[in-house]
């Protein structure tokens, strides 16, 4: 038992830094989304970025032979991702650093690929198109993942919630256009399974959340934190088939 009360943001990253993933995903989806990239094998410079701790940098590195930054806000996930690295052999060209992916430390036209699973969203979309595309070699591609409506058909209690989280939500046809204005041509998009978040998030998520009980019994921060995340849970289960994860593949122009 702990006398300690966390804030939100400490059992965000109290929760996810022990997870396999931090997010909807799958090896799958990576290694989908990769079989659209052209030149993998020559690529000398790739970024990662809100990397998390790890789990498709590690995907990358297997299909990417030249350097791989995971950049992330939070150094609890850096420090996993560099723990990964090093059990499998890859330091040498895969590291993550301490960052943040809106004020890169990066040559311009430098990155022959950006990477970001489940992170622009928080950021902006359009904003970070725009301003990842300056760092990216000419015909670099850019390869995203992003909360989107699957149709016209809105629900308000879904809006509602995700507009809180900070990631309003837009359709795909309405963010392909933000990619084509951005800079890019679209290469593909792809609706990520259901199973990315009910069988490789969701699950292991509840499984930690017991853990945060059991470690804070009776705090009201945690028990409103995870409420906040089963409620996220029961809007999926209603409304999945109406938004996902999607991913966005584009070549720079």
């Amino acid at each position: 038992m702990t006398d300690q009360t966390p804030s939100m943001l400490d059992l965000v990253i109290e929760l996810h830094k022990l997870l396999d993933r931090l997010g909807p995903g799958s090896v799958e989806s990576t290694n989908r989304a990769l079989d659209f990239v052209e030149g993998l094998g020559s690529m000398e410079r790739v970024l990662d970025l809100g990397c998390g701790t790890g789990a498709q940098t590690m995907t990358l590195a297997e299909r990417i032979s030249g350097s791989i930054t995971g950049i992330d806000l939070f150094s609890d996930f850096v420090d996993e991702l560099n723990a990964r690295a090093e059990k499998r052999g890859l330091s040498n060209r895969v590291r993550g650093v301490q960052g943040s992916m809106d004020k890169l430390d990066v040559e311009l036209e430098s990155v022959d690929l950006i990477w970001c699973e489940g992170a622009i969203d928080g950021v902006g979309f359009e904003e970070m198109l725009g301003y990842w595309s300056s760092f990216l070699k000419p015909h670099g591609y850019v390869a995203v993942t992003c909360p989107s409506w699957l149709t016209d058909n809105r629900v308000a209690e879904v809006d509602d919630f995700w507009t809180q989280a900070g990631s309003g939500l837009d359709t795909v046809a309405q963010n392909v256009d933000v990619l084509q204005k951005a800079g890019y041509v679209p290469v593909s998009t792809f609706v990520l399974p259901k199973e990315c978040w009910t069988e490789n998030y969701f699950a292991p998520r509840r499984a930690a959340e017991a853990n945060l009980a059991a470690k804070y019994p009776g705090n009201e921060t945690v028990a409103e934190f995870i409420a906040g995340n089963h409620y996220e849970e029961e809007l999926f289960a209603a409304y999945g088939n109406l938004y996902g994860y999607v991913f966005y593949i584009g070549k720079k122009l």
